[in-house]
């Protein structure tokens, strides 16, 4: 296996700039594990595909509006992008300005002050702030948009899913996105019920994997929770012969880490801590019986992931035959459904 084998070449049009409006009218690629064909619909008819007793479980993860714009000292622009808060004052942080550099202080307008502590290799830093600053980021922060998203969002909760509760991540579980209100109160009458987990998502989320061998890659660790509730309803609903749906790779990373706390007769168990759970082609899933998700990055633990579920020329094939059907990929891109 290389990494080469996950590669697959996506022209530029191809990547969508703005989510749909309204949500559910995104398009979605059926793909059955147990058969060749494919079928396409649009995600408001995913309905059509699930059946009583199926549980969703969906991240309730909150994107924080983590990308603030300060000054050095000396007058230079600094920007911070917050990816993980350590303790009450102290984040990791992708800077970008120059020389920003261990011991350099950056201030905010009317906000605090952040003195950087530690050089984590290119262009990450910790930083530590005089005050928390959570409240300077609800009014001065601007969401974190993947880098291939160039134009302006107009309204930062189309970068939330509807069911966004927990404040943490600095990118959105994207296959939420396209569930409504509507669409869940729907598939709740039919007796699709939900379950909520939570995994605070990660900028290395979107980072290619450059080694040759993906088994090299150090997977980015990412703190995610299963309550005890969410548990005891995930474990019952599989025992009652229910299907445990993932909404989006975050869902599924999270409930694979909460078999490895299982109790006996259970699949999953409750917990709350940071997983490095990398899962490949070869992987025997425990949990997940099938993925709701977007079109991933070439290249990305992300692709690796569906791929382990699907097969690796399956989900290529499906790439392909998604761009030759005009699907939109990517954050605001269309979606899938692997049964």
């Amino acid at each position: 296996m290389k990494t080469s084998d996950f590669d697959y070449n996506l022209p530029q049009e191809f990547i969508a700039q703005s989510p749909a409006e309204p949500r559910h009218s995104s398009r979605l690629l059926v793909l059955r594990r147990d058969r060749p064909e494919l079928e396409h619909t649009t995600f408001w008819n995913i309905s059509d595909y699930l059946q009583k007793g199926d549980l969703l479980v969906i991240n309730q993860t909150r994107v924080i509006p983590a990308r603030i714009v300060g000054k050095k000292e000396t007058g230079g622009k600094a920007e911070l992008l917050l990816l993980r808060r350590v303790d009450e004052v102290t984040w990791e942080s992708i800077v970008g300005g120059k020389r920003v550099l261990v011991g350099r202080r950056i201030l905010f307008e009317n906000g605090p002050t952040a003195t950087v502590v530690e050089d984590l290799n290119g262009p990450r830093r910790l930083v530590r702030f005089d005050q928390p600053v959570e409240k300077y980021l609800e009014e001065r922060g601007q969401m974190p948009l993947p880098p291939y998203i160039h134009e302006k969002l107009e309204n930062s909760e189309r970068y939330q899913t509807v069911y966004s509760k927990v404040p943490g991540s600095a990118a959105a579980p994207t296959a939420g996105l396209h569930f409504t209100p509507e669409l869940m109160t729907h598939l709740n009458a039919l007796g699709v019920e939900f379950a909520n987990v939570t995994l605070h998502v990660g900028l290395d989320t979107f980072a290619p994997v450059n080694e040759e061998d993906p088994e090299e890659h150090h997977i980015h660790t990412e703190w995610c929770e299963v309550s005890p509730e969410a548990a005891e309803k995930i474990n019952r609903f599989h025992t009652e012969g229910g299907r445990i749906i993932a909404v989006g790779t975050t869902s599924v990373r999270t409930l694979e880490t909460a078999a490895r706390h299982a109790g006996a007769g259970q699949i999953v168990g409750a917990f709350s801590e940071a997983t490095d759970l990398f899962i490949l082609p070869g992987y025997q899933f425990r949990v997940v019986d099938a993925i709701i998700t977007n079109f991933h990055l070439p290249r990305s633990t992300l692709l690796m992931l569906v791929s382990a579920f699907a097969g690796r020329e399956r989900m290529l094939n499906a790439y392909l035959a998604a761009m030759e059907a005009g699907y939109r990929f990517y954050s605001f891109g269309d979606a899938m459904l692997i049964l």
